[in-house]
């Protein structure tokens, strides 16, 4: 049964400012089944705000309340833990952390950071770190598809910090469980019933496993070929694209139905 729907965005439904052919339409055929849509996405290029905007300009209708995002979710973190971090994450970001960014920093933010991952500002993470702060990390993702191809992703700026320093970061986007459940519990389902479509293997489809959902890996965005092979279980999906997906979704409905 498929009460929920939790759904990546880059890599599924748009690659760079493009959407993937078929997805506007198949989004419209989906949320005509009634089940809630909830997208989650590790994204820390851009805030909330511009998110939203740039899923209506490709010619997607979503909603903010709809969207939970790692920035969100870790802004949420410092907050409730009255951090103040030092930010290493893109300057199109910070607009999302202005309230939280007082001195003396107590705390070390990191998400895509892109030109801004250089040696001072590395350093600089180092040795907060180094001296006990807490390490933040919005996501710990690989890589990820732009435009032009693939690109480094912040977790391997994530795992340099850990390294160095021997801090553990504390994920606060996919696939750390309570990210998953703030979004299920927004569509008031159960995880068992709640389905997770991404391209990613680890952050999106294992973490959505580990945290007791039920998975698809799309064959689009940053997929690899053999990635299905590297999935915790065979109770994951995968499937050609979030096309297929759909097709999938509206048959397994209606079979239930009968």
């Amino acid at each position: 049964m498929i009460s929920g729907i939790l759904l990546d965005l880059s890599g599924v439904l748009y690659v760079g400012d493009q959407p993937l052919e078929g997805t506007i339409d198949s989004l419209i055929r989906l949320k005509k089944t009634g089940i809630p849509i909830r997208y989650v996405t590790n994204t820390t290029r851009k805030p909330a705000a511009a998110i939203i905007r740039q899923l209506v300009n490709m010619g997607f209708s979503v909603n903010q309340e709809e969207l939970f995002t790692a920035p969100m979710a870790a802004h949420s973190y410092l907050q409730s833990h009255r951090l103040s971090p030092y930010m290493l994450i893109h300057k199109n970001l910070r607009e999302e952390f202005t309230d939280l960014a007082c001195k003396p920093h107590n705390a070390v933010l990191i998400g895509d950071a892109e030109d801004d991952f250089t040696y001072r500002n590395m350093n600089s993470a180092f040795r907060l770190l180094i001296d006990g702060a807490p390490l933040i990390a919005m996501g710990k993702n690989r890589y990820f598809r732009e435009s032009d191809g693939l690109s480094i992703d912040a977790g391997a700026f994530v795992e340099a910090l850990e390294y160095s320093t021997g801090a553990k970061a504390i994920i606060t986007g996919k696939p750390d469980q309570e990210f998953f459940m703030a979004a299920v519990d927004s569509m008031k389902t159960r995880p068992e019933e709640t389905l997770m479509i991404g391209d990613d293997v680890d952050a999106d489809v294992d973490g959505a496993l580990n945290a007791g959902l039920q998975g698809i890996l799309v064959q689009t965005g940053k997929y690899q070929q053999g990635d299905e092979e590297r999935l915790i279980n065979d109770t994951a999906i995968t499937l050609t694209d979030f096309n297929t997906a759909t097709e999938w979704i509206i048959s397994h409905i209606a079979d239930s139905n009968r």
